[in-house]
């Protein structure tokens, strides 16, 4: 199987809890470096950066890394992708965020190759088992549940699925793990031509109520295959405390 797939980073300045977050200094190289460097080890034929501003676009540029400018009015980071993709020539795109600096190669192939399989496949992601039970009912951590065919049936802040007579009278967060929550992991692969139709699709009803953009997808319709590994998936920087956090694993 050909991987002929392209691996597009999302990257803009203005992020409101950390801002200049892709240019933020880990281990004396700007983030975005980092996960540039992640991408590259993975089978992908091509990273490119699509950012909005001029100084991601240099600092990518001054360690070797490729990137396009896109517009500044994007309403999301896969609007950004979208038009990126446009530039570019293999038929899988996969969206690896910005702020992911340690993320694992072989997740990049993984998630891209359902759609390298089967050419009526849309959008592929990925999820891992909950093990923390701090996660269980923490809004932040997104669950996925699925079909048996590994499509997912729903994304949800909530945990689902919701084990009615597991969850009674003295059971306790650790007992719900029983139960087979899955972690959604915000890694996706689209097929090129369905990500441009994607991004142009209005939002809906449930994509709005849990702010979950996959649920776009579902809600019209589209299959979103789920790739469960075991793979350990390091969390993303969002707020100073991970930056913090990332910071002092490097220093270790």
């Amino acid at each position: 199987m050909e991987n002929r797939f392209a691996v597009v980073i999302p990257a803009r300045y203005a992020s409101t809890r950390l801002p200049g977050k892709p240019l933020l200094d880990l281990g004396g190289k700007p983030m975005i470096q980092w996960v540039c460097e992640a991408a590259s080890r993975s089978s992908a034929r091509s990273v490119v950066v699509a950012t909005d501003d001029a100084r991601i676009f240099d600092a990518v540029l001054a360690f070797g890394g490729r990137a396009v400018m896109t517009a500044p009015d994007h309403v999301s980071g896969t609007d950004r992708v979208a038009e990126a993709a446009a530039t570019l020539d293999e038929p899988v795109i996969v969206n690896v965020q910005g702020d992911e600096p340690f993320l694992d190669p072989a997740l990049i192939d993984l998630v891209a190759s359902p759609l390298l399989a089967d050419p009526t496949l849309p959008i592929a992601t990925l999820a891992h088992p909950v093990l923390d039970p701090a996660e269980v009912f923490n809004p932040n951590v997104v669950k996925v549940v699925c079909d048996r065919l590994g499509h997912a049936l729903y994304f949800s802040r909530a945990p689902i699925p919701w084990d009615r007579d597991q969850w009674g009278a003295g059971r306790t967060t650790d007992d719900l793990l029983a139960t087979g929550l899955l972690r959604h992991v915000g890694v996706y692969g689209f097929r090129a031509d369905f990500l441009r139709r994607f991004a142009a699709l209005e939002p809906t009803f449930l994509e709005q109520r849990e702010r979950l953009e996959q649920l776009r997808a579902l809600e019209h319709g589209h299959r979103i295959r789920v790739m469960v590994t075991q793979l350990k998936v390091r969390g993303g920087v969002d707020v100073p405390e991970d930056l913090e956090r990332v910071r002092a694993g490097l220093a270790a």
